[in-house]
Parts: C-alpha cells; sequence; structure tokens
C-alpha cells in the first residue's frame, strides 16, 4: 500500500486532490473517499471488531435489539441497510467504517484532538470507483443499471436483504462496498458521509486493501503540521459547529478553538 508522509500544507493538498481530473467530463470529479485518524498507527478495524469477543456472532443480537428499542419511526425506510446506518450513527458497534467525500473533513478528524498534536495523524484515501469492480456479479449489476458507483439503501436491498445474504455472496473471494447512507439529520449531510462494509463481520478492510495497493493511500500528517491544518480548516470553517450541528458541536469547537498550543 502507498503510504507518503507530507512535509507541507501545500504538498497535503496536492496529494489529497490528486487524480480528480476527470477527462471524459471535463471537470474535477475525484473518485477517492477519505478517512481522518488522529492516530497514524490506527488500523481500519470497525467497532464491532473493537468490541472483543466473538464480535461476529454478537452482530445480528445487537441490531435485533437496536431496532426492538428503537422508535418505530426512526428510519425512512424498514431495511437492514436503514437500520445499520441509524445504529452506526447513534454509536451502536458494528460492522460500518466511517468514510467521507470530502478531503477538508477527513483533515478535520485527523486534527480533532489537541491531546494528540504530538503524534503523528493520517488520512486514508480509497478510489471507491475501482474498488467496486472487485464486487461480485450481482452487486455489480446492481450499479451498472443505476450507472452509480456507490449504493444506497434501496440499491443493497436490491442484491442482499441481510447481511448474511450479503456475506454469501463472497463465495471465495472478500469484496468492499461503499455505502452512501440516508440523510438521517445534517450530520450525515454536513460531513458528506459514506460508509465502508466488508463482506464478513470479521474481515478487516485494511487487510484487504493490502491485497489490493493500486486502491489505498495512506497520507502521515506529521505532528508538528498538525496546528497549521488545524488552523486553515478553522479558518475555512471546516468546525464542529459545522459538522456536529447543535449545542454539542458549538461546545467542542469553541473548547478547541481557546485551547493553548503546547511548547
Amino acid at each position: 500500500m502507498r503510504e507518503t508522509r507530507v512535509e507541507s500544507w501545500l504538498e497535503l493538498q496536492e496529494l489529497i486532490f490528486a487524480e480528480s481530473w476527470n477527462e471524459r467530463l471535463g471537470r474535477f470529479r475525484s473518485d477517492l473517499v477519505y478517512r481522518g485518524e488522529n492516530r497514524a498507527a490506527n488500523e481500519l478495524t470497525t467497532s464491532l471488531q473493537r468490541l472483543g469477543g466473538p464480535y461476529a456472532d454478537l452482530e445480528r443480537h445487537l441490531l435485533r435489539n437496536f431496532r426492538k428499542y428503537a422508535h418505530r419511526d426512526a428510519v425512512p425506510q424498514e431495511t437492514i441497510w436503514d437500520w445499520l446506518a441509524l445504529a452506526k450513527h447513534h454509536g451502536l458497534p458494528t460492522r460500518l467504517l466511517d468514510w467521507t467525500h470530502s478531503p477538508y473533513v477527513g483533515l478535520h478528524f485527523a486534527t480533532a484532538n489537541p491531546l494528540l498534536f504530538g503524534e503523528d495523524g493520517a488520512v486514508w484515501t480509497v478510489d471507491y470507483v475501482r474498488a467496486a469492480e472487485h464486487l461480485p456479479q450481482r452487486l455489480r449489476a446492481v450499479l451498472d443499471q443505476e450507472g452509480s458507483n456507490s449504493f444506497t439503501a434501496d440499491m443493497l436491498v436490491r442484491a442482499a436483504g441481510s447481511l448474511e445474504e450479503l456475506d454469501r455472496l463472497a463465495d471465495d473471494e472478500d469484496f468492499a462496498v461503499f455505502y452512501e447512507p440516508p440523510s438521517l439529520d445534517d450530520r450525515i449531510v454536513n460531513q458528506f458521509a459514506v460508509f465502508s462494509l466488508m463482506s464478513g463481520a470479521e474481515v478487516r478492510l485494511d487487510r484487504w486493501l493490502e491485497t489490493k495497493p493500486d486502491l489505498a493511500h495512506r497520507i502521515v500528517l506529521p505532528a508538528e503540521l498538525k496546528w497549521e491544518v488545524r488552523d486553515k480548516l478553522d479558518q475555512a470553517n471546516v468546525t464542529e459547529r459545522v459538522l456536529f450541528p447543535g449545542l454539542d458541536g458549538i461546545a467542542a469547537w469553541l473548547t478547541r478553538h481557546y485551547s493553548r498550543r503546547g511548547p
């Protein structure tokens, strides 16, 4: 897998917008999704995998009970993919990983915690359009019918009505699905959110990407560059106030904004 340690803000801009020119459209339209990590050493493990124990067996119990206790009108449609997105959105351990179509939102999450500014951060990028070339035919056919490069809940349910049905599509080769969740609230919209999910609760995206190194790039953000990146994102209004609308977001933004820079 490619890895680049950037040395400046300008080099960072070049990398996060690399290969975004679309010759066919004559426009800048990136095929990348982004994920920011406060620690460069963090692996691409899901919250379900970090739960520990027999998490693959626990997945269906977590979702079943979440659906049982949630409000009946909590999701726009009664599909497993809508419920999975809602559960992830509210902190339930799931096999979903958060990504964004916005490179600056990715950078925000790599620089959101001043307590970790003494450590290198990272932004992962994945070419989700080329990743779709590795999907099984049943999923690939849905994308082709829609002329799309990623899935919605409606599209996913046409190929698989449950997680178990999705997993069975893997056959002998795992795959990654990139799924744009329903606009449950302003947070999902403002973060330009997209989720990845693998063909099995135990399957790790980073290990899958190791077998396809041309799909991913890890951009390491040195600790000494984090303050500059953070301050410039704040001036560009990429802050908790925007990405987490509401009083909690305002409080988090103000707390960080008035924090003193350490030595």
